[in-house]
């Protein structure tokens, strides 16, 4: 009786493949499928913070969310724009000086909640441009009842 034997042969090339070739290649295509999935879910790193927290953070990058208050000083395009936040919640009197410049979303104002990207510098919130995004208010109101 004749042993059968069975080989791996590329039917192209006529060459014998080696399973550890495909053991190394799907190796390192789970490894890649990991260090994707971690940066996208433990690499956004940005903490969002509100203003009663903010000296906990200094001159760290945050994202900070609050409520526009008192009045807008300045051009954001040309030297800067002031303007001061509180929290959106909570009893806290804390209000945090910010110096925005770049472009200014249509439904800026006093009252409306914001989120900003900055670091803390002498006690004035220097935000990074272009960062400056209002909340959509709607998306924050009780819905009526009809």
């Amino acid at each position: 009786m004749r042993a059968i034997v069975i080989s791996r042969m590329d039917t192209i090339t006529g060459v014998k493949r080696s399973p550890a070739r495909l053991v190394i290649a799907l190796s390192v295509a789970a490894a890649l499928a990991v260090f994707i999935l971690y940066t996208s879910i433990a690499g956004a790193g940005t903490p969002e913070i509100s203003p009663s927290t903010l000296g906990q953070h200094r001159g760290e990058n945050v994202l900070l969310v609050g409520t526009v208050v008192g009045h807008v000083d300045g051009d954001a395009h040309a030297g800067g724009m002031h303007f001061r936040i509180k929290d959106d919640h909570g009893t806290s009197a804390v209000r945090t000086r910010i110096l925005y410049s770049g472009s200014v979303p249509d439904l800026f104002r006093t009252g409306r909640q914001i989120v900003v990207e900055g670091t803390l510098r002498n006690g004035t919130f220097v935000a990074k441009p272009g960062s400056l995004v209002t909340k959509c208010p709607s998306k924050y109101t009780p819905a009526k009842n009809t």
